[in-house]
């Protein structure tokens, strides 16, 4: 009696959408309790850019630019229409995004492997997600959305015959494209698998089709805006390889950062079933070419930040799932014993949402100390709190700088930056528009940070710059949360 029970329970307990609503929960629970509850560095500047875009009509690259697709500012402007200044709707959007691809994920390694390759492939490939390393609150960057339709092409790719289908495939793997460069070599690994299988050209040429037809469609939307496809270029990806760019580091800091996130990780945990699955197989597939051009690509960005790490798991997670499926059905071990240790092993860590439910329910933090030495960046919440003062001392129409890393505060406020560069930004052309910008608009207010980080991270000449313009322009209004902050003085 007993054991036909758990055996009930294990069934219930194993359907893919169970598992997934599970997977959601944990996700939610992390990204909207994560700290300051506010929206991180690089989810402000996109909040920015959609703001000034669908609120003021500046669209991306006049009103506001970062090296990013102008789809993701075209969600972050959403966000500001429906809900104003906040962090939790995106973020609800990129979590359904992620389990259509986990959705998806499982779809794949059932039509591969059979259904219980697919269930390990959820736990893997969704718990995987959760992990700090791995950037697990951030659901909402380019990548969450990149990596969903690139999984949606993949699938298609399994079973697509005709010219049609593959020209669809091609049309999923191109929006992917639209979104994140680093979607062409996942679109590679389906074309290089196409020459392995013997693909006919016409195929391989639907899927190329499919894909330009996304990249023209993108394009087209540009134009239809009014997103210059010449500044779409030159901000969105030519000025982000060079001199000052933000691929331009030290071997010692790609190897560094390399380390970290691929070697000294948990990621490291999924290495040996990887490597089992190449024996298997005994030659590359199309999950091998997609994880082998997915880190091909992440090493040639060179950054290696932890969200970064999205691009590589589905086909890391997916190898990992078809070979513990078959060696635990070769060596007879039982799959609940195998889904109860995976849950354990790969279960992420809860410290941050839990420690901010305690906030929430009235437990006393430790306050940072502001206005001694060493002076500290402060933090999210207070970044918050000060951009809520400098809204409630300038008006709508003032112009503020936060120079150095403040656009958290620079979007919070709600005010237009002087410069379309309103994060540091440190390549010759972004340091030219930068001096002109600011020699054209004079801001109401000028916040400079106190903190070490400032001499460390800013270039001398842009601080030099600002710190002349402050000298002749602006007298000192007050000191808030280690930044000093200027106010313009009209009498000159």
């Amino acid at each position: 009696m007993a054991p036909n029970y758990w055996a009930k329970v294990f069934a219930f307990l194993k359907q893919p959408l169970f598992i997934i609503t599970i997977i959601c929960l944990l996700q939610l629970f992390i990204t909207l309790l994560s700290n300051g509850f506010v929206l991180s560095f690089d989810e402000s500047i996109w909040h920015y850019i959609g703001r000034n875009w669908l609120r003021y009509g500046m669209v991306p690259y006049a009103g506001g630019i970062d090296n990013k697709s102008p789809l993701i500012f075209l969600v972050y402007g959403i966000s500001d229409l429906l809900f104003g200044s906040n962090y939790w709707f995106p973020r609800l959007i990129g979590t359904f995004c992620e389990m259509i691809g986990l959705y998806f994920v499982f779809q794949i390694a059932d039509t591969v492997s059979g259904r219980f390759a697919g269930i390990l492939s959820i736990l893997i490939y969704g718990l995987s997600l959760l992990w700090h390393t791995t950037g697990g609150k951030y659901v909402d960057f380019t990548e969450t959305f990149e990596v969903m339709f690139l999984i949606i092409a993949v699938y298609h790719s399994l079973s697509a015959g005709s010219f049609k289908s593959w020209f669809v495939t091609g049309l999923w793997a191109g929006i992917a494209l639209d979104f994140r460069i680093t979607a062409a070599f996942g679109i590679l690994a389906i074309l290089l698998t196409g020459v392995q299988q013997r693909r006919s050209a016409a195929n391989q040429m639907a899927l190329i089709a499919g894909v330009v037809a996304a990249v023209i469609a993108m394009l087209m939307f540009c134009l239809f805006t009014g997103i210059k496809i010449n500044e779409f270029w030159t901000y969105g990806f030519a000025d982000n390889f060079g001199a000052g760019s933000a691929t331009a580091h030290t071997l010692a800091y790609k190897l560094q950062n390399f380390l970290e996130k691929f070697v000294y990780s948990p990621i490291a945990i999924l290495y040996p079933f990887l490597i089992a699955y190449v024996f298997l197989k005994r030659k590359a597939d199309l999950l091998i070419w997609w994880y082998a051009l997915s880190f091909l690509a992440v090493s040639l960005v060179g950054i290696f930040d932890v969200v970064h790490l999205k691009d590589v798991l589905p086909a890391l997670a997916l190898t990992n799932a078809i070979a513990i499926a078959h060696l635990s059905q070769r060596y007879g071990v039982r799959p609940y014993w195998v889904v109860i240790l995976l849950f354990i092993i790969l279960f992420p860590s809860l410290s941050e949402p839990i420690q901010n439910i305690q906030i929430l329910a009235g437990q006393t933090t430790v306050k940072p100390i502001y206005g001694r030495e060493p002076y500290i960046n402060p933090s999210e919440g207070d970044r918050k709190l000060l951009a809520a003062w400098v809204k409630q001392h300038t008006k709508t129409t003032d112009f503020v700088l936060v120079h150095s890393y403040g656009t958290q505060i620079q979007c919070y406020s709600e005010r237009l930056s002087p410069s379309v560069y309103f994060s540091i930004n440190r390549t010759p052309l972004a340091k030219k528009r930068f001096y002109k910008d600011l020699y054209k608009n004079k801001p109401e207010l000028i916040l400079i940070p106190m903190s070490a980080e400032y001499q460390q991270l800013v270039d001398a000449d842009q601080r030099q710059f600002v710190a002349e313009l402050v000298q002749q322009r602006y007298f000192l209004d007050t000191v808030m949360y280690n930044y000093k902050i200027y106010r313009l003085n009209r009498k000159q």
